[in-house]
C-alpha cells in the first residue's frame, strides 16, 4: 500500500505566518475583526470566517474582555453638555475629547491624561505624571494645542473631573477660545470614546504587572498612542482605518462621519 504524499499548503502557511506577525503585534490583543481588517490591507485578502480558522490552528486567542458602561447622571449647570454623543465629527478641530487614567510606574502609581479629536479618534496630545492635578491635564491640551492649533469653533469635551473644571484649566480653554463641555455625573456614555481608547489601551498593549519605571512608561506609552494606535491599529468608526491614516483620506472618512 502506497503511502500518501503529504503536500505542504504554502499559501496558507504564508497567511499563517503573517497573521501571527499582527498578532504580536498587537501583544495578542487583536480580535479576528481587527485582523481580518489588517490581514487585507497587507495583500491577503479574506474574510473573518478563515482568519477565525488560521487563529484556532495557530493557537491564537485574543485577550479583549466585555465591558459595561454606567447610565445616569446629571449635567452641571454652568459646564452644560454640549457635545451630548454627538460622536460623529466630520471636520478635525471640531470636537476633541479628554480624560484621565492611572498606570502602575514600579513602585507608584503615575497618571496618564489624553485629547483625542473625534473626527477620526486621532490622538492629539498626552502627558503622564505622578500627580492628578490640573497641571496633568494643561499639559495634555497644550501639546494638543501645538500639534493641531486651535479654532473659535473648537469644543473640548470631559468628564466632570476636577481637574477639567478647575480654574486654571478653563483659562488655558478661555485664553485658545476653545468652548468647553462636559459629561453628566457618572455618565461614561457621554465620553465613550475617551473610555473606548482606555480600555483598548489597557487590555492591548500595558503589560498586566505595569511597568518598571515612569521613563520606561512614558516611553511604551508614546510608542502606542502617537505610533500603533493612531497609524496603525483599525477603528470602527473610520472603516477600518487607522485615525491618522484616515485623517489624510478625508473623501474617504467623511463617508463614516
Amino acid at each position: 500500500m502506497k503511502k500518501r504524499s503529504h503536500v505542504i499548503d504554502v499559501e496558507r502557511l504564508s497567511q499563517r505566518a503573517k497573521l501571527q506577525e499582527l498578532f504580536e503585534d498587537s501583544r495578542r490583543s487583536a480580535g479576528s475583526r481587527t485582523l481580518v481588517l489588517q490581514m487585507n490591507d497587507a495583500g491577503f485578502p479574506m474574510g473573518r470566517f478563515k482568519v477565525r480558522s488560521l487563529m484556532r490552528e495557530s493557537s491564537l486567542i485574543s485577550r479583549q474582555p466585555g465591558h459595561r458602561y454606567k447610565r445616569t447622571g446629571q449635567a452641571r449647570v454652568d459646564i452644560p453638555n454640549r457635545l451630548d454623543r454627538q460622536f460623529n465629527v466630520t471636520t478635525p478641530n471640531q470636537a476633541w475629547c479628554g480624560d484621565i487614567t492611572y498606570v502602575w510606574t514600579g513602585e507608584q502609581w503615575s497618571y496618564l491624561a489624553v485629547v483625542i479629536d473625534l473626527c477620526a479618534r486621532r490622538v492629539v496630545g498626552w502627558a503622564l505624571s505622578e500627580k492628578p492635578d490640573a497641571q496633568l491635564v494643561i499639559e495634555a491640551l497644550n501639546r494638543a494645542v501645538e500639534l493641531r492649533g486651535a479654532n473659535p469653533r473648537l469644543m473640548f469635551h470631559s468628564d466632570q473631573g476636577s481637574q477639567y473644571a478647575s480654574r486654571k484649566f478653563r483659562q488655558i480653554l478661555w485664553r485658545h477660545r476653545i468652548q468647553q463641555s462636559m459629561s453628566r455625573r457618572g455618565n461614561c456614555w457621554d465620553n465613550a470614546p475617551m473610555e473606548r481608547l482606555f480600555r483598548s489601551l489597557k487590555t492591548e498593549w500595558i503589560p498586566p504587572l505595569g511597568y518598571r519605571s515612569v521613563s520606561a512608561a512614558r516611553e511604551d506609552l508614546g510608542r502606542y498612542l502617537e505610533g500603533y494606535y493612531n497609524w496603525r491599529r483599525p477603528h470602527t468608526a473610520n472603516g477600518g482605518l487607522p485615525p491618522a491614516v484616515a485623517e489624510e483620506k478625508p473623501n474617504l472618512l467623511s463617508s463614516f462621519c
